[in-house]
């Protein structure tokens, strides 16, 4: 869910992404993978953006991965097969904080051949970088700092500035679950205005993503347990049960237990048993 919201981020505030990583801000638009031939190698990962000079690069990442140096060569390759003459810049980016040596690899290296990335740990960027464009807002939390919470803040100043109402639930909505990695539910609920992400693609997203996930589910299990009862119930149960799983992320990113049950037809007892049981697993 985390690298959606940032490959979401990337796609619609490209010129944002640009300015910070190339230093310009240049118009950039989506490269399909399917120009490279990258569907059996994460296609669905990759963020791509291109101009007329450049491609930016772009794979963001929760945790530590041993296949990313290799993983870069080989779109390098790939890139420079079909636009040779354009300048490629890859950066990963790393969103939380570890102590693994993997997220310091920048290199890949194999006999006589090596090639180089940047890496970028963003809980050791300043976190006034995040804050001048709205793009970027979300990563803002997410940044050098000792106090998470008064950054939040200043985030959510900043959001309620934003006039176009569409970009603003969408930046807060990314906020919201982003800030998750780092705060506590509660923080989050407190600090950020729940009304202002209903209209948000991103929940619309997840709500859509929850539904498919639980009509896949509820099929296969129907298919096993029987042609008729079997179906029934196991189109229910693995419905519910990405319903739940979508209520927990909105739930988490400060919407209200009203305007969950609203959005995912599930009942407030529901939510409440359910807001009950992640306090208690918190607890363990």
């Amino acid at each position: 869910m985390f690298d959606n919201i940032c490959k979401f981020l990337a796609e619609n505030f490209s010129t944002d992404f640009a300015t910070w990583l190339l230093g310009e801000p240049i118009t950039l638009t989506q490269l399909s993978p399917k120009e490279l031939s990258l569907e059996p190698i994460r296609a669905d990962a990759l963020i791509l953006l291109q101009s007329e000079q450049h491609v930016l690069h772009l794979e963001f990442q929760t945790q530590a991965d041993a296949e990313i140096p290799f993983r870069m060569l080989d779109y390098r390759v790939r890139v420079y097969r079909r636009f040779p003459q354009k300048e490629m810049h890859q950066v990963v980016i790393y969103l939380k904080q570890t102590n693994s040596d993997l997220v310091q690899q920048n290199i890949f290296v194999l006999t006589r051949t090596r090639h180089e990335f940047e890496v970028i740990r963003l809980w050791e960027q300043p976190t006034e970088v995040f804050l001048r464009t709205p793009g970027l807002l979300p990563l803002a939390v997410l940044s050098s700092t000792i106090d998470r919470e008064a950054v939040l803040n200043q985030v959510a100043q900043q959001i309620n500035n934003i006039t176009e109402s569409r970009t603003q639930s969408n930046v807060a909505a990314s906020t919201a679950i982003l800030a998750g990695l780092v705060l506590n539910k509660e923080v989050i609920k407190r600090v950020l205005r729940s009304d202002i992400m209903r209209e948000s693609v991103i929940y619309q997203e997840i709500l859509t993503e929850g539904r498919t996930e639980g009509r896949t589910e509820g099929r296969t299990e129907g298919r096993t347990e029987g042609r008729t009862e079997g179906r029934t119930e196991g189109r229910t149960e693995g419905r519910t049960e990405a319903l739940l799983e979508v209520a927990k992320n909105l739930l988490n990113s400060g919407m209200q237990l009203e305007q969950v049950a609203r959005v995912t037809k599930l009942t407030v007892e529901q939510l409440q048993q359910l807001q009950g049981q992640e306090e208690s697993d918190n607890q363990e």
